[in-house]
């Protein structure tokens, strides 16, 4: 019942809708997990995990009906840019679902117990560390209430200079990009799972940024959201490219003129899903440090 909430026409349509109903999934997924797993011994340990895997179980139904209707855009218009418009409004409505995402988590991370928040974010805090202070790791986690612990595979370093930082995040964005699509293309809707995992990591920033003060919340989104819209709009093309020709392999002969449509169409996409990251991580490096 709950995943079914709405359909991707009616998304389409009335995107902003899509932003409320990202706040309630979130919402549902955390007290739902902590109602039935806070309480386990063993479960209780990954429940920052939990928490994204409910909320990926709810969004996979619209996902996945969302990248048929996109696939079918691609055999019935033939004109690109018509195209490329269509497929803009299912990008607008994952939009308004991921900013849902963040404001949800955003919302409980702050309004929570510090003792449960530290339980439903454990993985989220770790990994906001492991980015903003990977030569010292250990410390940061201490700061956050978290057991220090050494990660394989850690990072020793950092580079150096704005054009080093730049090309740090666009190579780590990059990857992103390409695991989604990988995931995307292999799972369909599956993708979904890193986009909600992004939503939650940048929800947890903006706790910590904010010092989980409800007053400096506007602040925290204005800080993370600058940079961090475009970036995942372009994960979220790459999911919608990726979809589209996983459907599109399902359901066509390769030599079957359609299907070859759809490929042009999908490589689209991952090019300008490239081009947002890179200004994604142009905004990130110049213009977020300068106001903040």
């Amino acid at each position: 019942m709950l995943e079914m909430l709405i359909n991707p026409k009616k998304a389409e349509r009335r995107p902003w809708e899509m932003f409320f109903v990202g706040i309630f999934y979130s919402a549902v997924s955390i007290l739902f997990v902590d109602w039935i797993f806070l309480g386990d011994t063993v479960l209780s340990q990954y429940t920052s995990i939990l928490v994204i895997t409910f909320a990926t179980i709810f969004c996979i139904p619209f996902m996945y009906f969302l990248v048929k209707l996109e696939e079918t855009k691609d055999i019935k218009i033939k004109k690109e840019r018509v195209l490329i418009k269509e497929h803009g409004k299912a990008i607008l409505a994952l939009t308004y679902l991921f900013l849902g995402f963040i404001v949800g988590f955003s919302l409980l991370y702050i309004l929570m117990p510090q003792s449960v928040t530290i339980q439903n974010f454990k993985a989220q805090i770790e990994q906001y560390c492991a980015i903003n202070a990977p030569e010292d790791f250990s410390r940061c986690l201490k700061q956050y209430g978290l057991t220090s612990f050494v990660a394989v595979g850690q990072v020793t370093g950092q580079a150096t200079g704005n054009l080093g930082h730049f090309l740090g995040i666009l190579t780590n964005n990059v990857y992103v990009l390409i695991f989604i699509l990988v995931f995307s293309l292999a799972f369909g809707a599956g993708a979904i799972f890193i986009l909600a995992w992004n939503a939650s990591v940048i929800a947890a920033a903006i706790g910590l940024f904010t010092n989980a003060q409800i007053k400096q919340l506007h602040i925290g989104l204005m800080r993370y959201l600058i940079h961090g819209i475009p970036e995942l709009v372009a994960y979220y093309i790459g999911a919608l490219a990726g979809g589209i020709l996983s459907i599109a392999i399902i359901r066509h002969d390769f030599k079957n003129e359609k299907f070859w449509c759809v490929l042009r169409d999908s490589v689209d996409l991952i090019v300008i899903a490239i081009v947002v990251l890179i200004i994604a991580a142009l905004i990130e490096v110049f213009v977020t440090p300068a106001l903040f």
